[in-house]
């Protein structure tokens, strides 16, 4: 089994920017590039859990979360870090399954990567 670090995304590793969606507003939390670093070294998988309400509310696609998304990996890249994957719930009712902070996400990146949570973390800013 394997162990990770989940990350929520926004708060924890990019400045809280309003529904942030543009490439040009993206900017790293302070420690974000060294805690994944060091998890890296220590071989945990690095898996991102974020709510993304702010495509079923029509203020961006999912096109343009993928482009942040692409553009936030090739970053972490450059500093010798992957991203495991990437989990994202659009839908803005709490009671669905896969918000956060419901725990469908991690279910899901549980079971698909094989991990063993009792030497898991989870990082959010909420």
């Amino acid at each position: 089994m394997e162990k990770a670090l989940f990350l929520d995304r926004d708060g924890t590793i990019n400045v809280e920017k309003h529904y942030l969606y543009k490439i040009e507003d993206f900017e790293f939390i302070d420690g974000i590039i060294e805690l994944c670093q060091e998890a890296t070294k220590k071989n945990y998988k690095i898996i991102v859990i974020t709510n993304q309400s702010g495509i079923k509310r029509g203020y961006y696609q999912i096109e343009d979360m993928e482009k942040l998304h692409n553009y936030m990996c090739n970053k972490f890249r450059q500093y010798g870090i992957d991203i495991t994957s990437i989990y994202y719930c659009i839908e803005l009712d709490d009671a669905n399954p896969r918000r956060k902070p419901n725990a469908g996400m991690f279910l899901e990146a549980i079971k698909e990567h094989n991990i063993d949570v009792t030497k898991s973390l989870a990082v959010g800013d909420k």
